[in-house]
């Protein structure tokens, strides 16, 4: 087994609660193992710090999973994955919802969200690589889905030095999953959507819509599959307008209408600047926008570029709603943290010279719930803002 001895201090951040240990923070490595071996990370005076997997060629050396001597095997893993469902069916979580959150449930470089009888995972670390196999047979015996899909397809695996990979782990998973959130069906593609085949953190956030879309015309704007759309037409919005570039996600909202006896949704497939530019020449304005993005900056060096992004698209918004109106309005971006989010508003508001109040400001679901010293994992900033 390796044993890492950090600098003297660097413990610090590490016992606040945050599980990364970075490569730089170390004073010595001694003993040896495989990469995404179990390693002992302990502080200049040699108290033990925790336990982790160990990868030398990520700038995160070891992702911490205890903090005290608990063995670290299968029936660990057992153990944390069930106290992680537990967690969410606790909280009246049951069809569809995000098993385990990575570091948030201690299980660093694990993502496992629920579709109905199928599971969609992601492997982020090596050590999570590594236990691939072992990491099946538990989510076998504790969900006995009818398949398991990996969607490890994204960059971030290249920090770990891991390529990106998809395909099925158990079972057969179909092209399309019907399943039902907050009273709707949808389809979701497990294997070629978004994510893991769908936005999940948005769930109580769609929801939301029931206090404001009664009556209204909506705008729903980058609406992937129509999660927002269709919870505005549920919830008796007069008119529903949903616009993505997207061609596949146009053809996801027609058919997920049509799935719910909606007649009430228009889909257009632009651009969503160039569409609200179009609404300002023709002077069309709705009751209520929603701007759910894709993430303008997805990392530290893009911050200041995708700032503008967000103050660009949230101005449009604003001169597009009327007099009473509300903008729902998200980022998705961890690098835009809360306070940069809110200058931005500010911004937004002021360059538009409209009068608004912040009425609710919200994050991911519960499902999604942050673990305390992570400020990465809470990416998600959703705020309401009123029209007066």
């Amino acid at each position: 087994m390796y044993t890492l001895t950090l600098k003297k201090g660097e413990e610090k951040r590490i016992l606040a609660g945050h599980p990364w240990v970075y490569a730089n923070e170390i004073q010595k490595i001694e003993g040896h193992g495989e990469q995404g071996s179990i390693a002992r990370v302990q502080a200049h005076d040699g108290r033990l710090v925790g336990y982790g997997y160990i990868n030398h060629q990520s700038k995160i050396i070891v992702r911490l999973l205890t903090r005290d001597e608990t063995p670290i095997d299968k029936n660990f893993f057992f153990n944390r994955i069930k106290k992680a469902n537990d967690y969410r069916l606790s909280l009246g979580y049951g069809d569809n919802y995000r098993v385990v959150f990575g570091e948030s449930d201690l299980l660093p470089g694990l993502i496992v969200d629920k579709y109905a009888d199928y599971l969609s995972v992601q492997f982020l670390s090596l050590g999570m690589e590594v236990r691939k196999a072992m990491i099946t047979e538990i989510l076998v015996e504790l969900f006995n889905p009818k398949g398991i899909y990996e969607r490890s397809d994204v960059p971030v695996r290249s920090k770990e030095g891991l390529k990106e990979v998809k395909g099925a782990l158990y079972g057969e998973v179909p092209e399309e999953v019907i399943i039902e959130e907050n009273g709707i069906k949808l389809e979701v593609d497990i294997i070629n959507g978004q994510k893991t085949g769908y936005f999940l953190d948005q769930k109580e956030n769609r929801d939301n819509l029931k206090h404001y879309a009664k009556g209204k015309t909506v705008l729903d704007c980058f609406c992937n599959a129509g999660g927002f759309s269709l919870c505005a037409a549920k919830y008796g919005a007069a008119e529903v307008t949903a616009v993505d570039v997207s061609e596949e996600a146009i053809a996801s909202v027609k058919k997920n209408a049509v799935l719910n006896g909606f007649t009430n949704i228009k889909a257009i497939q632009a651009d969503v600047f160039e569409e609200l530019r179009k609404y300002k020449k023709e002077g069309k304005k709705f009751d209520v926008i929603i701007l759910d993005p894709p993430a303008f900056t997805k990392s530290k060096d893009t911050v200041k570029a995708g700032y503008h992004g967000y103050r660009d698209i949230n101005m449009l918004a604003l001169k597009q709603l009327n007099k009473g109106g509300y903008l729902i309005t998200c980022s998705c971006s961890q690098h835009l943290t809360i306070n940069l989010f809110l200058d931005m508003l500010k911004e937004s508001v002021a360059a538009t010279g409209v009068n608004a109040r912040l009425v609710e400001l919200r994050t991911q679901g519960k499902d999604h719930a942050t673990l305390i010293g992570t400020d990465e994992a809470l990416y998600l900033k959703v705020a309401v803002l009123h029209i007066i």
